[in-house]
């Protein structure tokens, strides 16, 4: 039995992903089951299981995931990233050329902007006034 460890981020989230191989396929989050973690809600699960789904491997591989930072939205893709990022050392290269052409192996590098002085948000200024 094989570990693989990887790193998933998104805006201010982290997931460190640890995939075993020859596993009965559990998955856990911070110690809670995926869909327990996520709450159900299923773009979030069907976000963070793409690349398992992709490969073929949703029953293969043992997940323990730690995420941190940001919200359920944000961990969601840090933890496709990360789990991605961890089947590119496993699979044949014809899959991770998969993986590779539906960007699930790019990190999406938009984060909030800052705010600037004399603005009320990082863009959004007072109405202005002619007179």
């Amino acid at each position: 039995m094989s570990i693989f460890l990887s790193v998933g981020r998104r805006k201010s989230s982290i997931a460190q992903i640890r995939l075993a191989g020859g596993g009965s396929g559990r998955i856990s989050v911070n110690g809670k089951i995926i869909e327990e973690y996520f709450q159900f809600i299923p773009s979030h699960l069907e976000s963070a299981l793409q690349p398992l789904k992709l490969v073929g491997g949703e029953s293969s591989f043992d997940i323990t995931i730690k995420a941190s930072g940001g919200g359920l939205s944000g961990q969601a893709q840090a933890v496709k990233l990360g789990i991605a990022r961890a089947l590119c050392t496993i699979v044949p290269e014809n899959q991770q050329k998969l993986l590779r052409s539906l960007n699930l192996l790019t990190r999406d590098a938009r984060k909030k902007e800052r705010r600037k002085f004399g603005l009320k948000k990082a863009r959004k200024a007072s109405q202005f006034s002619k007179r």
